[in-house]
């Protein structure tokens, strides 16, 4: 493992790998234990998409690991202003001893990796998420007792969520369901690896017989950053892709609730649901720190 770009690029062995050494560490985080395993060493953290938890969770991370992490706004780079990717990659390659980058193009994160020399991490992209669903399944671990076997239910747009919960739970042993309107619905590419794991994978339009006898309950907002334009039309094709007590009563009667937040409250999902489910959705939000922290411990050297 050089990079983390995608799930799909990770075995089964490689996510539970880094899901074990997040427990350690937030186990080590709670009682005190200091873990400087990455002393000296500098995160370069690239955000032409903003963000709160993603630039929270990954500099106290670098802080708490004993390295240093540098905030890179698109403004404050040449990258936007024209530069290539691929000269931007070669330049903080000399400086940094890794990159977090949170942007639109799969393609750039790609991009870093190859004419890069460092590790890149793919903090978000309009394709995928991976640094959250490593935290989701850590949470759903902590909070299930294992991963295997369990039913994933996921409400609402095809989107980056969607393709990486798709991809990380079907690796790790989920069944994984995914209620999605007809025109909203996730990646080719993912739903071609998903026909690898047969019935374990589900996709349709019908969120009651998506959800029936779930364990887990995932939704997203229904709009994402930079598709704001298209909020009124979302909000009309959306509008039956709600988490609500409908909903949680075809799940299991233990079903747990995640959200990669923000949330809104009263459209993807119920201010009553969230509510009853907040302590599952902050343990998620919290685990982001944990997750990032193992996945630059496993690839920017520490030990």
């Amino acid at each position: 493992m050089n990079h983390l770009l995608k799930l799909l690029d990770l075995s089964r062995e490689e996510i539970i790998e880094i899901l074990n050494l997040a427990d350690q560490l937030k186990y080590e985080t709670k009682n005190g234990i200091e873990h400087k395993v990455l002393e000296g060493k500098t995160l370069g953290m690239i955000f032409q998409k903003s963000s709160t938890r993603t630039r929270v969770s990954f500099e106290t991370g670098m802080y708490q690991l004993g390295g240093q992490a540098l905030f890179l706004s698109n403004r404050d780079l040449q990258i936007g202003r024209g530069e290539p990717v691929q000269d931007t990659a070669r330049v903080l390659s000399r400086y940094l001893d890794g990159i977090m980058i949170r942007t639109f193009e799969q393609k750039e994160v790609e991009d870093l990796a190859e004419y890069g020399s460092i590790p890149i991490i793919n903090g978000l992209t309009d394709f995928c998420h991976p640094c959250q669903v490593l935290a989701d399944l850590m949470t759903i671990r902590e909070h299930k007792g294992r991963l295997d076997g369990l039913k994933l239910c996921y409400i609402g747009d095809g989107n980056n969520m969607a393709n990486s919960l798709i991809v990380g739970g079907l690796k790790v042993g989920m069944e994984v369901a995914t209620a999605c309107p007809d025109d909203y619905r996730p990646d080719k590419q993912v739903l071609e690896f998903a026909k690898e794991y047969g019935d374990k994978y589900t996709l349709t339009s019908d969120i009651l017989a998506a959800v029936k006898d779930a364990d887990v309950v995932y939704t997203d907002v229904w709009t994402s950053m930079g598709e704001e334009a298209e909020t009124k039309k979302r909000k009309i094709a959306f509008a039956g892709y709600q988490v609500n007590d409908e909903v949680m009563a075809a799940a299991k009667p233990d079903a747990m609730v995640q959200h990669c937040l923000p949330a809104h409250r009263e459209e993807e999902i119920t201010a009553k649901v969230f509510e009853e489910h907040a302590d599952e959705i902050f343990d998620e939000a919290e685990n982001r720190l944990h997750a990032q922290k193992a996945v630059m411990v496993k690839l920017m050297g520490g030990k």
